[in-house]
């Protein structure tokens, strides 16, 4: 009995490897994070599955910053804002959370250069300072009082990007990026990395 067990064990262990090695050989699921920089500046974080080396899916979210455009020109965060370098500052927030399609191009053969052009839909979140009303606090806190307006929308995505999966593991990304919505614009650069299973054993 403890032998039909054991064999039983053996015979499903090797079938978990056999799947497991059709899926690596199909299949890429990984993680990317990029630092973008445009005329707002932020982070691209993504969950994106990769079909047979010639399909792209993605989701994920975006969060970037800009000096708010309604600040007034005298205003101050003072000797707070200086010490905490800016984080308490109100800025013109531009949130999405997103999913986009692709197609992949290998660039060389070994696989280690690709284009991953992906086209998406987002929910978007802006949020801006408004009702600035100047105040008197002194040099230690800021100089005007102000809330946020908080608006959704919704934005197209695109956002072609190169890939370099250098191990079947990491790899680096450059990823041009442009959020269109009927409220705002965002159009910038990304670089960051790749980590997870990029690509198939060669």
């Amino acid at each position: 009995m403890k032998s039909i067990h054991k064999i039983i064990i053996l015979l499903f262990l090797i079938k978990v490897t056999i799947v497991n090695a059709q899926f690596k050989e199909k299949n890429a699921l990984y993680t990317s994070g990029e630092v973008n920089i445009g005329n707002y500046i932020g982070i691209d974080i993504n969950l994106n599955y990769v079909y047979k080396n010639n399909y792209s899916f993605k989701i994920g979210y975006t969060g970037n910053i800009r000096k708010p455009k309604s600040q007034p020109e005298d205003y101050s965060s003072g000797l707070t804002g200086v010490v905490l370098f800016g984080a308490a500052n109100p800025y013109d927030q531009l949130e999405n959370y997103q999913i986009g399609i692709g197609k992949i191009y290998n660039l060389n053969n070994s696989g280690t250069i690709r284009a991953n052009i992906s086209l998406g839909l987002g929910y978007t979140i802006i949020n801006e300072p408004e009702n600035w009303v100047r105040i008197n606090n002194g040099f230690l806190a800021e100089n005007y009082s102000w809330n946020y307006n908080k608006s959704t929308t919704f934005s197209v995505i695109v956002n072609p990007k190169i890939e370099f999966p250098f191990s079947r593991f990491y790899g680096l990304t450059i990823s041009p990026l442009l959020q269109i919505n009927k409220d705002r614009t965002y159009i910038g650069i990304g670089i960051g990395q790749m980590i997870g299973l990029l690509r198939k054993r060669k």
